[in-house]
């Protein structure tokens, strides 16, 4: 087996791998160096020999890690004789390792990598590292971050756990619903990134995007009776369904009102629609909200054919669901195509006015199309410029330029 075979078997099994050790040695960073151990013993001798249960032998060949690991700590003897004991009963690798088994040892791992006691950065690094089973270099190629920032807040992550006593057990479902909130939270930042790359030279990071969608699917496995697990996914699903058609072949982005709606992933469609509807089944939350929203756009065939009195009603329920000045300035987008730029920029001019989004380059796109629209020329070329001169991507800053260019 090569390289990316290995990889692929680590990125489905990482997460059962390092939460059954975790359980097993009651030291989340332990377990996750053993894992890794495992990983790097594994891209050694698979190319020479696969193993008939890659799975595993990965498990099995981490415990050994571990209980090598335990043994060189002299104060943990009793902790080293309990673990050798569960190794000499489960020794062959073909031990319980089910590949289709989804547990709750996957969802107490990724609370754990969610934990509050952790600042936002450090749980999204974690979580890419310990349950999507990313390396560092993945993680900081995605956040376009120095390998050794990564490093660091792994490290960090890990010890912070370790001094709050942070137990490695399943949260009781109270609390696990209070705590919902923040796992979504940090699955939303890892796909907003992936969906528009907040800098760089690519509109999209897909590869992360589709990272936080398998997250998110596995979540909603754990979870199935949560609606928002679900509104969450179904966003996911429904806005990656454009990915296919949101790029030219150079990487330059496709506005939607001129995206070959006819390239859009009909499957990721469905699959998101079904999520929305076992969303809706109690009411829909903010990340169903945005969903239904996304499936509003998906279900037209055109920009113009949008029903756009709808999005405008859905964006209306979740700012008093979700209030925030982005949810105000993508109402301000659909009240402009239901009922014209002019009230549209009296929504934007109050945010200004307010001082919110300040500093985004969203406030003055938004409003550069809408000055354009209203045939305020100079003044929409100038709010473009402006746009393009506070917008960190490359990619969305060419296209604020080129649109510019044409109000001269």
């Amino acid at each position: 087996m090569d390289t990316a075979g290995v990889e692929a078997v680590w990125r489905i099994e990482s997460a059962r791998i390092v939460a059954a050790l975790t359980r097993f040695t009651g030291d989340f960073g332990l377990a996750e160096d053993a894992a890794q151990e495992a990983v790097a013993e594994a891209l050694v001798s698979w190319p020479l020999a696969s193993p008939a249960n890659p799975a595993g032998w990965l498990m099995a060949t981490a415990r050994r890690r571990a209980v090598d690991a335990i043994r060189r700590q002299t104060t943990l003897q009793d902790r080293y004789a309990l673990l050798a004991a569960e190794l000499a009963v489960g020794s062959g690798v073909d031990e319980e390792v089910d590949p289709d088994r989804i547990d709750d040892d996957v969802l107490a791992l990724m609370f754990i990598s969610c934990h509050p006691v952790l600042s936002p950065e450090v749980r999204v690094a974690l979580t890419l590292r310990v349950v999507g089973g990313l390396s560092s270099e993945q993680i900081a190629r995605a956040f376009l971050v120095p390998v050794p920032t990564v490093q660091a807040r792994i490290t960090r992550g890990k010890k912070t756990i370790a001094a709050a006593g942070v137990p490695f057990e399943l949260p009781a479902a109270a609390e696990r619903r209070e705590r919902l909130g923040g796992v979504l939270s940090v699955l939303y930042v890892i796909f907003t990134e992936g969906s528009t790359a907040t800098s760089g030279d690519r509109l999209l990071r897909p590869e992360v995007a589709y990272e936080a969608i398998r997250l998110a699917r596995t979540l909603a496995a754990l979870q199935p009776d949560e609606p928002e697990v679900h509104g969450l996914l179904a966003l996911f699903e429904l806005t990656a369904a454009r990915f296919p058609a949101r790029t030219a072949p150079d990487g330059s982005p496709v506005l939607l009102e001129d995206q070959d709606r006819r390239r859009w992933d009909v499957a990721a469609i469905r699959r998101g629609s079904a999520a929305l509807a076992r969303a809706s089944t109690r009411g829909l939350g903010p990340y169903g909200l945005q969903a239904a929203i996304a499936a509003a756009h998906a279900s037209a065939p055109s920009v113009e054919a949008t029903d756009w009195d709808r999005i405008v009603v859905l964006y209306e329920a979740l700012g008093r669901v979700a209030p925030s000045p982005v949810v105000e300035l993508n109402r301000a987008v659909a009240v402009a195509m239901a009922s014209g730029p002019a009230q549209a920029l009296a929504i934007v001019d109050e945010l200004i006015a307010a001082d919110r989004l300040a500093g985004s380059h969203l406030v003055p796109t938004v409003r550069g199309e809408l000055l354009a629209r209203l045939g305020r020329r100079p003044e929409a070329r100038a709010e473009l410029e402006l746009a393009a001169r506070l917008c960190p991507n490359q990619r969305e800053r060419s296209v604020l330029l080129r649109k510019a260019a044409t109000l001269s």
